[in-house]
């Protein structure tokens, strides 16, 4: 599971969240290297990584980001993912300019009504081959 293998860092996501897997589906299929790496948050492989932060599991249920070593949550977190992604969905990351509390406050309500948007996830549900190889 080793973090220097995920050059282009890992993505950590709530695994019950249905908004949540389709947004991984999409990062896999619009990361223009292949170079992500995804993870429930609440797997065990994720927990020890977090630990490992020092990040709690409060934090976890955001999207948690680890690239070169630092831990980004939330709207730094998505904005961050988007450099990794072809034109034009990299072009989100000049939001990065925004001050954090306005991203995150939008980031916060989206969040509030993603189960609402995309139902809960089947846990058991068996990933695409393309995520499925990149799964820390």
């Amino acid at each position: 599971m080793g973090e220097a293998a995920a050059s282009g860092g890992i993505v950590l996501f709530d695994g019950t969240c249905a908004f949540c897997e389709r947004s991984v589906r999409f990062m896999a299929t619009h990361d223009r290297a292949g170079a992500l790496r995804f993870g429930a948050s609440q797997s065990p492989p994720a927990i020890e990584l977090l630990a490992r932060h020092g990040v709690d599991r409060q934090a976890a249920r955001s999207i948690i980001f680890i690239e070169g070593g630092q831990v980004h949550l939330r709207s730094t977190a998505t904005l961050r993912i988007a450099r990794h992604l072809r034109f034009p969905w990299r072009m989100a990351a000049v939001l990065l300019w925004v001050p954090v509390p306005v991203r995150d406050a939008v980031y916060r309500v989206v969040a509030s009504v993603r189960h609402r948007l995309a139902g809960r996830s089947n846990a058991c549900e068996i990933p695409p081959p393309e995520i499925r190889s990149r799964l820390i």
